[in-house]
């Protein structure tokens, strides 16, 4: 190649390849080719001018071992052309993917009926049909086929004859028209030339035209607009004749009432006289109309509207109005005056009172109190309503109270005499027990309508001395009526204090030696009313009450726990306080204000508490019936229930353990085998005397020397609870470790001493624990480490390749291994090779849409450019126009 500049160098090229230059003169050119070779054979040179001009346009890689003879694929290469072909095909694919990016499209099924269910397929197809000839004859001028017909005064010429009644006959009157039959027009005519028989045979059937289509469609109008009008005359038909037997059914629509007189009894739509029936002569009447009788419809009397329904406040206030109303009248009786007082004959002046005669639907005699004021009978019917369901489950749970659980101590009945010789047990309420109580079967009294709202406990008690205990719930509501929220402003603080008056008053009325628990369950709704109404107050005075429980347990612990005269378990008033805190308070919560104190209270006593009587075992045993209600939802763990019916067996059934050590497990046992607990064993004796019963928990608590029946109810109780919680733990973890020493000592419990049933209730009980443990053995696995793909030890061997050839890479023995490897290596290739593709693809993409974006501030440019340029045009049309103003007026003044 030429040494210079690039310039020189190309016109060195082009001249030497003869592209550029003058012909030879005086040689004539031959011509061997055509003119289209010539432009080959000069685009040819071109580009390998262009070739050798441009050392950049191939790219060449250097071999480390240049082997002679081999070809490698992928040595040199040209960028320039590669890219510029994979922009052309980029531009004939992705270009135009992405313009119709946006573009939606489908298929819309179009054919005439697809969609409409009323028609058959053949008529779909005849529809599909026409249409498609309508469009294949669309816009053709002269189309005299069948689909579009000619009229002649709107009557088809396809059905009228050649000169047939068209006008065109020299007289309408002669006969002969000179018409040609039918017949010979269908076979002699172009229509003709074919066999009659296999026309009437093989022929197939004529497609309908587009007018017998529309005949036929109006046919099918026609009968279904006649067969409606048959229908309406029938109707019509049908309702005439009801209107002429309307005479009869009137008789008995406005039939009397047997038990109406005077005006009432005669029919809607008769007079008088015809009712009388007199013995004349009457000529017949015309028929009555039926219009008439309709009027007479309209102007009868309507019905009336109910009354609203009324708000809680309108009610609270007609309550309280109807309660003060019947306790005056209440008193006038008592005081011998008359029953109407002056503001009732004020009231009844201005009205005349409704007689027989106005009675309707909803008629009340105002002079009947059917409210709250009726009496007991009344009252005791109304409060059923109220407590019915809730009283029933309360009274079950006094019966529990009473009888089942007896589990309670009977020391409580000392607490005022431990108080005001020691001071140092508090007691929970400090009213005074009265030494008679009344009952309510004693005759009762004529009880008030209106009551003071108390304020203490005191107060209260006077409200309801001489009251008997089926009326206390009766009083109770009475007041909650009279001092509603809605009535004052202070009445809310009024029924918060009743609350906490209610509380106290069922530790009151539980109290020794007469306990009621049938007055509990009646009181119990009332405090759940109100502890839903205002649960704060409520809360902190249940709080307050277990606070002081929990100090009394500490003084009790701090005299001694073995001391007889100490108060280290709770009495009857304080296991009933905490049978209400569970039935009003939410037990399945983690964190709660009332239960979780209670909780720790409960806890206290099973696990601090020492046993020293059967009073202390009844007590323990109902708080573990309490603790089994609390933990029914949320299964916690509590140990302390289970030691201490673990123990309560061991106290009172015949075993042969002797000492603590001997005892399997770990669970303490303080008072094993103590002075204390030995009287307190079952006497095996008398075993065949006695059978185990629902338990009475006053009079365990009251017990002075244990029973042998009262043993055999607390044996009977424990091994119950024992089944329950088994049943209620069976899924923890650790069950099998905490129930297999319980299920050792039940075994070594001498059975043969027992009665039958508490043989039976222990047989049953051990079968079932070890039916439980077995399952929990089944469902226990052992600890495994965590299932996942073993990590492999790190060596340092060195690895050794037995051959060095750079091409024998990836040759391995197993050929499995082998193609694995070739394929992952392709896998590799490809991926790497689509993401370059991808990334191209993308870099088109952001040249497409900046070019987009150069030619959108183009336009916006070049149109800002217009309007400025126009501005600036007209700006310099008006300073002209000024200096020439400028220019006149200056004129103007040097004239």
């Amino acid at each position: 190649m030429a040494k210079g500049s690039q310039l020189s160098q190309l016109k060195t090229a082009l001249s030497k390849a003869g592209v550029t230059g003058r012909p030879e003169q005086g040689k004539k050119r031959k011509r061997s080719g055509s003119v289209d070779k010539d432009k080959e054979k000069r685009a040819t040179k071109l580009e390998e001018i262009h070739k050798r001009l441009n050392p950049f346009d191939t790219k060449v890689t250097k071999l480390k071992h240049d082997v002679g003879g081999r070809k490698v694929k992928g040595v040199s290469g040209r960028p320039a052309q590669s890219k510029q072909a994979g922009l052309e095909q980029r531009k004939k694919t992705l270009l135009k993917e992405f313009h119709e990016k946006g573009r939606a499209g489908g298929i819309v099924d179009r054919r005439f009926g697809e969609n409409d269910p009323s028609m058959s397929l053949e008529e779909r197809m005849l529809e599909r049909f026409t249409k498609e000839r309508q469009r294949a004859s669309k816009g053709v001028a002269f189309n005299l086929e069948d689909e579009d017909e000619l009229t002649h005064y709107g009557q088809s010429l396809s059905k009228l004859d050649d000169f047939d009644n068209v006008g065109l006959g020299l007289d309408d009157d002669e006969e002969d028209t000179g018409k040609i039959d039918a017949d010979v027009v269908k076979h002699t005519h172009f229509g003709g030339f074919d066999d009659e028989d296999e026309d009437d045979s093989e022929e197939p059937a004529r497609k309908k035209s587009k007018a017998e289509v529309m005949a036929e469609v109006m046919a099918k109008s026609k009968e279904h607009k006649l067969r409606r009008q048959m229908e309406r005359e029938q109707e019509d038909n049908v309702r005439h004749e009801l209107d002429q037997d309307f005479e009869a059914l009137r008789a008995l629509i406005y039939a009397p009432d047997p038990s109406s007189t005077g005006s009432n009894s005669i029919p809607l739509g008769t007079t008088t006289a015809a009712s009388a029936q007199p013995a004349v002569l009457t000529l017949p009447t015309a028929p009555e109309d039926y219009d008439q009788h309709v009027r007479e419809l309209a102007f009868e009397k309507r019905a009336k509207p109910k009354d609203r329904t009324k708000t809680e406040e309108e009610l609270a206030q007609e309550e309280k109005e109807a309660l003060e109303k019947a306790e005056r009248r209440r008193r006038k009786r008592m005081l011998g005056l008359e029953e109407s007082d002056s503001e009732d004959e004020g009231k009844s002046r201005g009205k005349r009172k409704r007689g027989g005669d106005d009675l309707e639907d909803d008629f009340v005699d105002e002079d009947e109190w059917d409210g709250l004021g009726a009496g007991l009978k009344g009252a005791a019917e109304i409060d059923e309503e109220d407590e019915g369901s809730v009283s029933d489950e309360e009274e079950e749970s006094g019966a529990e109270e009473g009888e089942e659980e007896s589990d309670d101590e009977g020391e409580e009945s000392d607490d005022s005499e431990n108080e005001a010789e020691e001071g140092e047990h508090e007691a929970l309420i400090s009213a005074k027990k009265s030494s008679t109580l009344k009952s309510a079967k004693g005759k009762a009294k004529d009880l008030p309508f209106t009551f003071p709202c108390p304020s203490t406990h005191d107060e209260f008690l006077a409200i309801v001395d001489n009251v008997s205990d089926d009326d206390v719930p009766i009083v109770i509501k009475r007041i909650r009526a009279l001092y509603h929220t809605s009535l004052g402003a202070d009445n809310k603080f009024k029924l918060q204090t009743l609350a906490t008056i209610l509380i106290d008053h069922v530790l009151y009325i539980t109290s020794p030696p007469e306990p009621r628990f049938s007055l509990v369950s009646s009181i119990l709704p009332h405090i759940d009313a109100l502890t839903q109404a205002y649960p704060v107050r409520a809360a902190e005075h249940f709080v307050e009450k277990v606070t002081l429980m929990h100090k009394n347990l500490k003084r009790g612990l701090a005299r001694g726990a073995l001391d007889q005269e100490a108060k280290t378990w709770p009495g009857l008033p304080e296991l009933s306080l905490l049978r209400i805190i569970g039935s009003t308070w939410s037990t399945s919560d983690l964190n709660h204000a009332v239960i979780s104190p209670t909780r720790v209270l409960f806890g206290a006593y099973l696990g601090l508490g020492r046993v020293r009587s059967l009073s202390d075992i009844a007590s323990g045993l109902f708080l573990c019936t309490l603790f089994l209600q609390f933990e029914d939802l949320s299964k916690r763990l509590v140990p302390e229930a289970i030691n201490f019916l673990i123990n309560t067996v061991l106290h009172l059934a015949p075993h042969h353990y002797k000492t603590v050590a001997s005892l399997p497990g770990f669970f303490p046992s303080p008072d094993f085998r103590s002075d204390l607990c030995r009287p307190l064993a079952l006497n095996t004796k008398v075993r065949s005397k006695v059978a185990p019963q629902k338990p009475n928990l006053a009079a365990l608590l009251q017990l002075d020397e244990p029973t042998e029946q009262a043993k055999v109810d607390m044996i009977s109780l424990a091994l119950t609870l024992h089944g329950k919680y088994a049943d209620m733990y069976k899924s923890l973890d650790g069950f099998i470790e905490l129930y297999e020493p319980i299920l050792e000592i039940l075994k070594d419990v001498d059975n043969a001493n027992l009665p039958k049933a508490l043989q039976t209730q222990l047989t049953g009980l051990i079968d079932t624990l070890g039916r439980l443990l077995k399952f929990s053995r089944q469902a226990r696995q052992p600890l495994r480490l965590q299932a996942h793909k073993p990590i492999p030890i790190p060596t340092y061997i060195p690895k050794f390749e037995t051959t060095t050839s750079n091409y024998l890479r990836r040759q391995d023995p197993d050929h499995e291994r082998n193609e694995a490897s070739k394929l992952r290596n392709q896998y590799k290739q490809e991926r790497k090779g689509a993401i370059r593709e991808l990334r191209k693809d993308a870099k088109f993409l952001a040249g497409v849409e900046q070019e987009k974006q150069k030619e959108k501030d183009r336009a916006y440019n070049s149109s800002m450019k217009r309007v400025f340029g126009s501005l600036e045009g007209e700006r310099a049309e008006e300073k002209a126009m000024e200096r020439e103003k400028s220019k006149e007026k200056r004129r103007a003044g040097r004239k």
